[in-house]
């Protein structure tokens, strides 16, 4: 049996670890007040690591809503403290146990913008009906902001 490369260059049963990944840390959402459960799992290339690695994250509400932590941003800062701030981010997988669309919001695609080059990093996520879409971050983020280092 053979594994199917996607448009991504990712293959098939790669995808499919990532969705089930974010899916399972959904369960592990802290979402008192939205009930909205989200889980997210990164594929990225650290530092020191001779394979692309996994990394998962949750969304964690707070009661100021402001301060609420999206899954992305969860992953990321567990990527980073894990590997440093050298992490290459390849793919994101988002998944929501409320069986409803939930693209990456605004402030999560900046920050996935951060690590990673928007033309090859491809962001898995759920639509209506169970369906899944799936973008490159700069189709999803056509007018990025970018702070040139000097």
């Amino acid at each position: 049996m053979t594994d199917s490369l996607h448009v991504s260059g990712l293959s098939t049963t790669l995808i499919a670890d990532l969705k089930g990944r974010a899916t399972a840390i959904a369960e592990s959402s802290y979402s008192p007040y939205s009930k909205f459960r989200v889980g997210a799992a990164i594929l990225l290339e650290a530092p020191g690591q001779p394979e692309p690695v996994i990394v998962t994250g949750c969304n964690v509400e707070n009661s100021s809503f402001r301060l609420t932590t999206c899954a992305e941003q969860s992953a990321i800062a567990t990527a980073v403290g894990l590997y440093g701030p050298e992490i290459q981010i390849l793919a994101v997988a988002v998944a929501n146990l409320n069986n409803a669309a939930s693209m990456p919001c605004g402030a999560c695609r900046q920050t996935i913008l951060e690590f990673s080059n928007p033309e090859t990093t491809w962001i898995f996520y759920p639509v209506e009906q169970g369906a899944t879409a799936e973008a490159t971050l700069a189709a999803l983020l056509p007018a990025a902001f970018r702070l040139h280092q000097s």
